[in-house]
């Protein structure tokens, strides 16, 4: 099949390489279609063997009690491994435990894999199952050692012997170098050719088998970031659950990287991909206003809803995800600033706060600093968090453009809200003069708008004012 490659299989206290351990190992080493090795171990994990993984596996913790720990099987393991590539059902999980095993030795790893997951649905595409039973129960193969790592290597081997026999070694071998090249590490249940994805900008959607998305992300080089979400499920918990559970992958093309931004976030908020954190919810969205009064109590009030819009900006400062978000973010502002919390309206009473008493606040609650000094203090402190006015006349548009793929977008804002994305220059004016609803401000595309409008951007700006009205 391959010049020379190691059959592999682990037995393991659980599915996640991170925080479970090996429990057995067997490898056969197999160099010019002859086999030149074999060998296995038990392996003491150095955790507790679950009831639920002794009765599938039959290894226990007795078993395992007097058993050579990885660090002690490792230097033999390398040995079969060294120039050979790694071949495992499912290989994903396999290599993952070692990976992270040997990290714990401060081992790296390189080696080549192969996954016979993958090989089974090049070599027999008409079939549905690929798991090892299904396999077995297909071509007829038995094991009176199932589940137990040199019996389930025994099971591939016969596999590969008979797969040869039926197809062609030649054919197999064909199958197998294509599946090095690059896709080896893929989950084996992915549908999606992962040669289709682009390297261009734009957003993936990762899928299971229901509707709503495991997981969205975006790049500016799409094929390479989906490749890396699977490479990195071997050290990564959440990566190798969405690998577990993936089953095809969608993707769209943007321009450039803004256009993947915005696409991404209104997405995630609009699907609530279930691996997702960042993004999904912004119904709390607040921010604070402040009272012109130096006299007034409180002199910050906290705004939300429909009182967040864009024309108030001048007096508003945020925003913040939610009301224990501002108010923890005062709280920290007060206490590097020594400013009053009873003034602020987050402690309640008359008279000397409690900041004053320990020496954090400057006394605007009892006299000792006049209203207006502290308002301004006030000011200065919340300066950075103040919500920019609108600075354009009317709408302004954000061309971005992109050389290789000759792809050009126009992403098209007012009051910091973003309106559409559109290609051409016919849906542009439909854009520019179709009646929208009114704006909802986006936290994310403000800050978003905020970058590209107002920094030192690269993307040229495009404005459009306002009609004057005539009435």
């Amino acid at each position: 099949m391959l010049p020379c490659y190691v059959l592999l299989d682990l037995e393991t206290t659980g599915g996640n390489p991170v925080h479970d351990r090996i429990t057995e190992i067997a490898a056969v080493r197999v160099e010019q279609g002859v086999e030149v090795a074999r060998w296995s171990s038990l392996v003491n994990p150095g955790v507790h063997v679950s009831s639920f993984i002794e009765r599938l596996t039959g290894i226990s913790n007795a078993m395992v009690a007097n058993a050579p720990h990885f660090a002690e099987v490792a230097p033999e393991l390398l040995a079969l491994l060294d120039g050979a590539v790694l071949v495992a059902h499912n290989v994903r999980f396999d290599h993952g435990f070692l990976l992270n095993e040997l990290s714990r030795l401060d081992v790296a790893l390189r080696v080549n894999t192969l996954c016979t997951v993958r090989l089974s649905r090049r070599l027999y595409p008409q079939f549905k199952g690929h798991g090892l039973d299904a396999i077995m129960q297909r071509h007829g193969l038995t094991s009176a050692a199932r589940h137990r790592a040199m019996g389930d290597v025994e099971v591939m081997q016969s596999w590969l012997t008979l797969a040869q026999a039926e197809l062609g070694a030649d054919h197999v071998a064909d199958h197998a170098q294509s599946l090095l090249q690059g896709s080896a590490a893929l989950p084996p249940q992915l549908d999606t050719n992962i040669a289709d994805i682009p390297d261009s900008p734009g957003v993936y959607l990762f899928y299971g088998d229901s509707a709503r998305p495991l997981y969205i992300g975006k790049s500016v080089k799409l094929r390479s970031r989906v490749m890396s979400h699977f490479q990195a499920a071997g050290r990564n918990a959440r990566e190798m659950c969405i690998a577990q559970e993936i089953r095809r992958i969608e993707w769209t093309e943007t321009a450039g990287e803004l256009g993947a931004l915005l696409l991404e976030a209104r997405l995630v908020k609009a699907r609530q991909p279930v691996h997702n954190r960042q993004l999904r919810r912004e119904g709390e969205l607040c921010a604070w206003r402040l009272e012109a009064n130096p006299n007034s109590r409180p002199l910050l009030t906290l705004v939300r809803g429909s009182e967040l819009a864009p024309e108030q900006f001048g007096a508003l400062y945020g925003p913040y995800r939610s009301k224990s978000q501002a108010q923890s973010q005062l709280r920290e502002l007060a206490e590097t600033q020594s400013l009053c919390l009873q003034a602020l309206g987050l402690e309640s009473g008359k008279g000397r706060c409690f900041g004053h008493q320990i020496g954090q606040c400057k006394g605007v609650c009892c006299g000792e600093e006049a209203p207006e000094r502290h308002h301004l203090r006030l000011q200065l402190a919340l300066a950075g968090n103040k919500l920019q006015v609108w600075p354009f006349a009317g709408k302004v548009g954000l061309r971005e453009h992109n050389a290789h793929t000759g792809r050009t977008d126009i992403h098209l804002f007012d009051q910091w809200c973003h309106l559409t994305t559109v290609h051409s220059d016919e849906d542009l004016q439909n854009a520019l003069h179709s009646r929208t609803e009114p704006l909802a401000f986006n936290l994310d595309t403000y800050r978003l708008a905020l970058k590209y409008l107002l920094g030192p951007g690269k993307l040229k700006i495009l404005e459009f004012p306002a009609a004057p009205s005539t009435h």
